[in-house]
């Protein structure tokens, strides 16, 4: 039942994340909905950089540690944390000298990215105390204080600064919270063993971050060349919208599988058998696969019938055209990032982590460069880049094919299939309203059908 709660939890941050961006685009106007979204988007870019490294590396030793060992990685964990933050803050203030921004908005971006480091890193460690559930509960609080946070601050001020404002506030109160929820344990050890800690946090955590780095620079990378072209227009705040949306759904569902699903995975990878891990990785693929599938073809089917009441008028044509696509980049990008990645995370092999990222994010500036030089539009730009992605996961997939944790693929056909169905219903009105209910009802179903076939939740029927 926790896998569960668990579960829901992460779906309610996600409807969070798509309403607090509906929310935004309708209080602010596009320039400052367009500065919104890059100072947020470089916001998150820093926070990889400077603290995913701390969430890889706590992941991979936390989940494998007994519990007196655990709480001396913690107090390194946090340790290395605050040392992370005050470099960024460092870092970031000399370097925010050369950026066009406002210097409140690149205040702002800092703050976001330091606040929410920290606050990762402790509802992580909460989750590595066996406390799913109020992890969970705490990741659903601050989903709720930073829509309340960045919408009441839009509604009242009207600026991208007041929405970033409310955004750090958001984070803060999750942090606060986590602190009043659950204590994790912790033993102070000397500077010795800190340093030693932290050599192998890095020698495994730093390179497997700068693979997350470059993964998350892509989608950014993208986001500067077609905004380039199009300037702080309508159809550049549709396209920002489509990039700020459609990622939520991908990036949320991934966490929450490998929050429920990794440190299992990573638990049998170490101490059991080899069949073992192989079973405990291919339900986990199967997982990703699956629900991935179904969930874009929710995208494709609903998206678009939202978007004409909750976009606004001038960037709606602008998200409209590009949504799909958009979508199928994020399926593409996330199975490449997450799924493809679980292998060589669990064999410790960073490196290549480090060069298929850095051959997506050339591939994809490659063809994103030829492709605003040209003059094609923003969806062929993504479309390319789709198939830029396409071919990196398959050059990728070696170390997935040897580990031979294969998903069944009866079970694949059937998500295909459910998502194919689900997608095709964008096609169908939605009014009158029975026209909408019945659709819902058709993706709920078949979304049921995949989820008892496939047993994720280990609530299901077992085989």
């Amino acid at each position: 039942m926790t896998r569960l709660f668990a579960m829901a939890g992460y779906l309610y941050q996600s409807a969070a994340a798509i309403v607090l961006i509906f929310a935004i685009s309708h209080l602010l106007p596009a320039a400052d909905y367009t500065n919104f979204s890059l100072a947020l988007a470089s916001s998150q870019l820093l926070c990889v950089l400077m603290f995913e490294w701390l969430q890889l590396a706590g992941l991979r030793f936390l989940a494998a540690a007994g519990e007196n060992e655990a709480a001396r990685l913690r107090w390194s964990l946090f340790a290395a944390g605050l040392s992370s933050a005050g470099a960024l803050v460092v870092v970031g203030s000399c370097a925010s000298l050369a950026s066009v921004l406002p210097a409140g908005i690149i205040a702002l971006g800092l703050g976001i990215s330091v606040l929410q480091g920290l606050t990762d890193l402790y509802f992580l460690s909460v989750r590595l105390s066996d406390r799913l559930g109020v992890a969970s509960s705490l990741l659903a609080f601050r989903a709720t204080a930073l829509l309340t946070g960045a919408a009441a601050g839009a509604a009242i001020w009207g600026t991208a600064e007041a929405a970033l404002l409310g955004v750090s506030a958001g984070h803060a109160l999750g942090l606060l919270a986590g602190l009043v929820a659950y204590r994790t344990p912790l033993e102070r050890v000397p500077l010795r063993t800190v340093l030693a800690d932290w050599k192998d946090f890095s020698r495994y955590g730093m390179l497997a971050a700068g693979a997350s780095v470059i993964h998350l620079s892509v989608p950014v990378l993208l986001r500067f060349i077609i905004i380039g072209r199009l300037g702080a227009t309508g159809a550049g705040a549709g396209f920002s919208i489509a990039l700020d949306l459609l990622q939520r759904p991908f990036w949320v569902l991934n966490a929450a599988i490998h929050t429920v699903s990794y440190p299992d995975v990573v638990k049998d990878f170490e101490h059991g058998t080899v069949m073992k891990s192989v079973q405990s990785a291919r339900r986990m693929f199967e997982f990703m696969v699956c629900t991935t599938l179904v969930l874009l073809g929710g995208l494709v089917g609903f998206i678009p019938d939202a978007a004409r009441i909750l976009v606004p008028r001038e960037s709606l044509d602008g998200f409209l055209t590009t949504a799909p696509v958009v979508a199928v980049f994020y399926f593409l990008h996330t199975h490449l990032q997450a799924t493809v990645a679980v292998v060589p995370h669990l064999e410790k092999l960073a490196t290549r982590l480090v060069v298929v990222a850095a051959g997506q994010l050339a591939m994809v500036a490659a063809v994103a460069l030829v492709a605003a030089w040209a003059g094609l539009s923003p969806r062929q730009a993504v479309g390319l880049a789709c198939l830029a992605t396409l071919a990196t996961i398959l050059i990728a997939l070696g170390p997935t094919l040897r580990f031979e944790a294969f998903p069944r693929w009866s079970l694949v056909v059937q998500a295909l299939a459910a998502a194919v169905l689900i997608g095709s219903l964008g096609a169908m009105p939605t009014e009158p309203a029975t026209w909408l209910a019945g659709k819902i009802m058709i993706a709920a179903i078949a979304t049921a059908i995949v989820g008892w076939r496939g047993d994720f939740l280990m609530l299901a029927r077992r085989n």
